[in-house]
């Protein structure tokens, strides 16, 4: 329905800042694309895609106000873990620069592992309070949480129309397991305009839509690794990621916390494997420090440590690419 009481449809643009850093990690590491998602071109599609939905000028779609969510390491530790302080700055510029409002909490250790704590409803009440002030006519927002119904339901109240821009997709952790991220439903039941992004984006990928190839941020074109059958060295292709045999002897007796330096064999979507006789070793992109995934090619010397996975198996994990 167009906004024929003010001209200007205003639209309000909110970021779960953990939920959009996954799926971009999905998009440059395991989509055939291989290139993150692009914010400037994210709120362009924002702005057509309503214009759409609500038969008027594009021109008339302007996003008035966009804001980010998340749990950040404290200083110390993203300090520890190499250049994630640069990178977390470098992303703020970005923000920054397309006048994106960040909002952060620190990440929490409960129980051995890290998590956002109150960072979900923060941006509720930011959406609705802003909402009601700001009389935004579209809110969007960028998660998959049913969790965010009950704020839906508020913007209704204030005839505050919702989009939901959310991604269902699959991928292999650095345990070679598969994951799956999907939308709820009650969550997509309860706005105006639900838009299912991989679909959309899969669908115009293929017709070269200039709109749908924005959405990326635009990059060297690296070759992509895959291999099939045996590897000639006893390790085999199956289920979608690459299996060692066991050996005899193994590495129980070395000391996890001494880092080693070997090859890297292969490389897949978002995963491959370091020469370290006698068994290679997995590693994923996650565990890479101060390394893009896309920038590694096959015999490039590393650095790591060893871990294990859930099956007790031998990983490599903090992998650093060494200079040549």
């Amino acid at each position: 329905m167009p906004n024929t009481r003010h001209g200007l449809t205003r639209i309000g643009v909110f970021y779960d800042g953990n939920y959009f850093l996954h799926v971009s990690n999905y998009y440059n590491y395991s989509h055939e694309r291989r290139s993150r998602i692009s914010i400037s071109g994210l709120h362009e599609f924002i702005r057509r895609q309503i214009s759409e939905e609500e038969e008027t000028d594009v021109r008339l779609c302007q996003i008035v106000d966009a804001h980010y969510f998340r749990g950040r390491l404290n200083a110390h530790e993203a300090h520890q873990r190499g250049n994630q302080l640069f990178y977390d700055r470098l992303f703020d510029d970005i923000l920054m620069s397309e006048g994106v409002v960040t909002h952060y909490l620190p990440v929490k250790t409960y129980q051995g592992y890290r998590q956002e704590k109150g960072i979900d409803v923060w941006l509720a009440l930011e959406a609705f309070e802003l909402a009601l002030y700001k009389k935004f006519d579209v809110l969007v927002l960028i998660t998959a949480d049913g969790d965010y119904v009950p704020l839906i339901r508020k913007l209704n109240t204030l005839g505050t129309r919702v989009m939901v821009l959310s991604w269902d997709f699959e991928f292999f952790n650095d345990e070679g397991e598969r994951q799956v991220t999907r939308t709820s439903q009650d969550l997509l039941e309860e706005v105006s305009y639900p838009v299912a992004m991989h679909e959309m984006i899969d669908n115009r990928l293929r017709k070269n839509d200039p709109t749908v190839q924005n959405l990326f941020v635009k990059q060297q074109v690296r070759p992509t690794f895959t291999l099939s059958g045996s590897n000639g060295n006893g390790s085999l292709l199956t289920s979608g990621y690459e299996t060692e045999t066991t050996f005899d002897n193994d590495l129980a007796d070395a000391d996890p916390e001494e880092r080693r330096i070997s090859t890297i064999r292969s490389l897949k979507t978002g995963y491959g494997f370091i020469n370290y006789p006698p068994n290679n070793l997995f590693f994923h992109y996650t565990s890479l420090i101060d390394s893009d995934f896309n920038e590694l090619q096959i015999d490039d010397e590393v650095e790591f440590k060893l871990g294990k996975n859930a099956e007790g198996k031998d990983i490599a994990v903090d992998v650093r690419l060494l200079p040549i």
